[in-house]
């Protein structure tokens, strides 16, 4: 018999409904895998192991007039998303006090439906990078290799549910930092279209690109968790208003006749020939299946990556204003006038990686620079725009790698950051677009680490894309055949 924390949520609430197990005998399994594995892992920055155990046994009191069918199932949180009475730092020295006053929309759902958080999840400061190693707080590591990194910027989410130390967690996703570190760590990631879930609470990176999303041991677990936080928000001036969708419904297990466009200039110079041998054994195992897979273009990749940290360093240069240690965040002691006072906050509160965006968010909206730079980041983001709509009215979904490498090893990318920057190359199109995309893992390399296959949708189809990740899912078994195994 499995452990309960290698359970799946679908498996869980199963046996919950079957008065098999109780809410309390779920989070304490939770709860001490977490007190075993959190050492090597790192993933969490505030653990409510505690607390979360009092609401279990509160839980199971009420549990025969619950009506909540997630009533005692365990979640993590990226700490990113603000929690009412528990720190929400974002991984950085600016906040690493702040207690949000209130819970952001998602945090909200989850607490509605009386599931219970494990904690608060590490990231990169302020949600920017691609490995989690940008932390204040600490550096997570791959369950699956303790020297590799989880991916960022959502690695503290992906890799305590790849360690069987929460069974999903909420991530944000700006220009892949959902896709890319459930790639790494041999979990599911959903990226959704922009608009189908409230950022209300979410603390701000580039607010025209980001996005919060599910990270789950499987496909189901992933449709059920967006059935929860989907949603318009009156809150939120850019939650789009349609009408609710059973995601689960659509995890039909068939492809056939489904169209599939293989983005020729995604699998190009750069891409890892392991990584691309496994994407070609998926795109054989979906003709298998029925589905009509055919080579496109999709002529944005030698604009996305530019116009990408264009756009996203230019809202974070401005979203991060307010974080000047008088109105918000860390307070230097270091100072004799106002100016100074700015300057110290600022300098000794952010990160190097924060601080660089900022720079370059600051220098492309200046006078001058502006109408070069962003102006044209805006125009090309049209552009972009336009190629993914020309695409997705001829195919259901496109495939492409979610990363042109597994996780790389800590360190190893630390001094580059143009070298980090590029692991970003497969995902921050669909940012810009809009449009969803999900990660699933479709083998391992030669180390034994997983590989990632990206799934892209067309605005508000997360059913098509989940259902032909389903299809493909119950075809290879990925979470039966291979383990995460903690290697040092």
């Amino acid at each position: 018999m499995k452990d309960i924390t290698e359970l799946t949520v679908h498996e869980l609430v199963e046996k919950l409904n079957n008065k098999e197990i109780t809410a309390e005998q779920i989070t304490k399994a939770y709860a001490d895998r977490i007190n075993e594995k959190e050492k090597d892992v790192q993933a969490f920055i505030t653990i409510t192991a505690d607390e979360a155990l009092e609401k279990a046994k509160k839980i199971d009191g009420e549990i025969k007039d619950n009506k909540n069918i997630f009533a005692g199932i365990p979640i993590g949180i990226k700490d990113n998303l603000c929690t009412k009475g528990v720190k929400t730092t974002c991984a950085s020295k600016m906040l690493e006090n702040f207690v949000a006053p209130y819970d952001a929309t998602v945090v909200e759902k989850i607490n509605e439906e009386k599931m219970i958080s494990l904690g608060k999840l590490n990231m990169d400061e302020f949600a920017m990078g691609s490995s989690t190693e940008n932390s204040a707080m600490k550096i997570t590591h791959n369950p699956w290799n303790l020297n590799k990194v989880p991916g960022g910027s959502s690695g503290g989410s992906a890799a305590a549910v790849a360690a069987d130390m929460v069974p999903w967690a909420l991530g944000s996703d700006t220009g892949g930092s959902i896709r890319e570190p459930a790639s790494f760590c041999g979990v599911v990631g959903l990226k959704p279209t922009y608009g189908l879930i409230s950022r209300y609470g979410l603390v701000a990176f580039a607010s025209s690109l980001d996005q919060v999303g599910p990270i789950t041991k499987d496909v189901t677990d992933c449709a059920m968790l967006l059935n929860i936080i989907a949603g318009h928000d009156e809150k939120d001036s850019t939650s789009a208003n349609i009408p609710k969708v059973d995601y689960t419904k659509s995890l039909k297990n068939g492809v056939k006749n489904l169209k599939i466009g293989v983005p020729k200039e995604f699998f190009g110079e750069g891409i890892n020939p392991e990584v691309k041998a496994k994407l070609e054994e998926a795109i054989n195992i979906y003709k298998e299946m029925g589905a009509e897979v055919e080579e496109c273009s999709l002529d944005v990749a030698k604009y996305a990556l530019a116009t990408y940290y264009i756009i996203a360093c230019a809202e974070a240069s401005s979203n991060l204003g307010r974080f000047d240690g008088i109105r918000y965040g860390y307070r230097t002691k270091n100072y004799t006038n106002l100016k100074e006072l700015y300057r110290n906050s600022r300098s000794e509160g952010f990160g190097a990686e924060v601080k660089r965006r900022i720079i370059l968010g600051t220098y492309v909206l200046s006078s001058g620079y502006y109408d070069a730079y962003y102006k044209k980041a805006q125009q090309v983001r049209t552009f972009v725009k336009r190629e993914f709509e020309k695409n997705l009215s001829k195919y259901d979904v496109l495939l492409t790698p979610v990363s042109p490498t597994t996780a790389f090893d800590i360190g190893a990318k630390s001094n580059n950051p143009l070298e980090m920057y590029l692991a970003d190359i497969c995902t921050v199109s669909i940012n810009i677009a809009g449009v969803p995309a999900i990660s699933i893992p479709c083998g391992v390399d030669i180390e034994g680490m997983p590989i990632g296959m990206q799934l892209i949708g067309n605005r508000f189809a997360e059913e098509t894309i989940l259902n032909a990740a389903f299809a493909f899912e119950q075809k290879i078994n990925f979470r039966q055949n291979y383990r995460p195994e903690f290697k040092k």
